[in-house]
């Protein structure tokens, strides 16, 4: 079971208003809106997916991390590295 799922529709409602967002934008140059206005909706569907991923990341760490950890081992330093790698992913984009 993976660590979000009891999480699992309200993470389906984050990335449905992000898809809306999303679809705002090419509305917004569809329509020739001011760039501007465009680049502040960037900024909002940006930080949207950057929260979402935060709260995928820390689910991650207290479930299948921690479950790794307890079980110590190969698995774990598998798994701590993987979500170290996924963090730095997460601090360069």
């Amino acid at each position: 079971m993976a660590g979000y799922t009891h999480n699992k529709q309200d993470h389906q409602l984050r990335l449905r208003r992000v898809e809306g967002q999303v679809r705002g934008l090419q509305r917004m140059v569809e329509d020739d809106k001011y760039c501007i206005d465009i680049l502040t909706q960037v900024s909002a569907a940006t930080s949207a997916l950057q929260s979402f991923a935060l709260s995928l990341l820390e689910e991650h760490l207290n479930h299948c991390v921690a479950e790794a950890t307890l079980k110590g081992g190969p698995e774990a330093q598998a798994k701590v590295k993987e979500a170290s790698d996924a963090i730095a992913r997460l601090v360069r984009s």
